[in-house]
């Protein structure tokens, strides 16, 4: 069976160490960027290798750039060979964020024309509960099986929009722009990490915290659909662009209109830490 979208711990437990199937330990903390991997030291699923938020799933920052721009897909493919991860690798990625850093990955291996990605619903608390055991220390990268292949590197440049795309994406009424961040984020009165507060003019609000229920686990898909189909206002998911702070809880938002049977919205890579950049850009606060 093939994961795309979501895997229940208890159907990890027999998917984890078996050839075909590599597992990414995604846990960071803004804050504290070597917290994840502190965290992965001390304690992970048996096997998984980890990414770094900084260093693996994102590339440098630049004066133009927000805060985690997208890495070139050449280089990131070379990351995901380290990895053993082929074309027909099934990939598993986790956290303790309730999948906001796992679903970073999840949409970049969408993004390279990698179906075959999954997060762990629930993360890394729901694999303990399950009786999963964790492993301390480094994993040795694991090669590339002959039955994988290489990495098959094919861009779906529809996946992103970029800020003037965005620019024009906002003169049309019918497009939307959904923002992941919490509400006061949005609504300019906390800005914790960004150097403006506020979000861009037009966009609406969504959190991805909006996706889970109480027990950290993402809604049943169905109603996830209705959550979406009410923001969406009768629009097709394509006509939607998802954003946040830097392009990684965005993420989540796009994992769950997927779950919801609803995809094709792209992702604003740069989102609120780019547009920002250019004092310009129009910007609002409340509601």
């Amino acid at each position: 069976m093939i994961f795309t979208t979501l895997i229940d711990a208890a159907t990890l437990l027999g998917l984890a160490g078996k050839a075909g199937v590599v597992v990414i330990d995604c846990r960071f903390d803004l804050m504290d960027p070597e917290a994840g991997r502190r965290a992965y030291l001390a304690g992970h699923i048996p096997s998984a290798h980890y990414a770094d938020l900084n260093k693996d799933l994102s590339a440098p920052i630049s004066a133009a750039t927000g805060r985690h721009p997208l890495p070139l897909p050449q280089d990131f493919a070379d990351l995901l060979d380290l990895w053993g991860i082929g074309r027909k690798t099934q990939v598993i990625a986790y956290d303790d964020s309730a999948g906001a850093y796992a679903a970073r990955l999840w949409w970049m291996l969408r993004w390279l024309g990698h179906p075959e990605a999954a997060v762990l619903d629930g993360g890394l608390k729901a694999w303990i509960g399950a009786g999963g055991a964790l492993q301390a220390g480094e994993e040795e990268g694991l090669p590339v099986s002959p039955a994988a292949g290489e990495f098959s590197l094919r861009v779906d440049p529809a996946a992103v929009i970029d800020t003037p795309g965005v620019e024009a994406w906002l003169r049309d009424p019918a497009n939307l722009i959904v923002d992941a961040r919490a509400a006061e984020r949005y609504l300019g009165v906390v800005e914790p990490i960004d150097a403006v507060a506020g979000h861009v003019a037009g966009a609406v609000n969504q959190p991805f915290s909006a996706n889970l229920g109480p027990d950290g686990r993402f809604l049943p898909a169905a109603e996830l659909r209705r959550l979406w189909e009410k923001r969406l206002g009768g629009r097709n998911p394509t006509q939607v662009a998802a954003m946040c702070g830097s392009g990684v809880t965005a993420c989540h938002n796009l994992l769950s209109l997927e779950i919801a049977g609803l995809p094709g919205a792209r992702l604003y890579a740069g989102s609120w830490s780019e547009w920002i950049r250019d004092p310009n850009r129009p910007i609002a606060r409340g509601a």
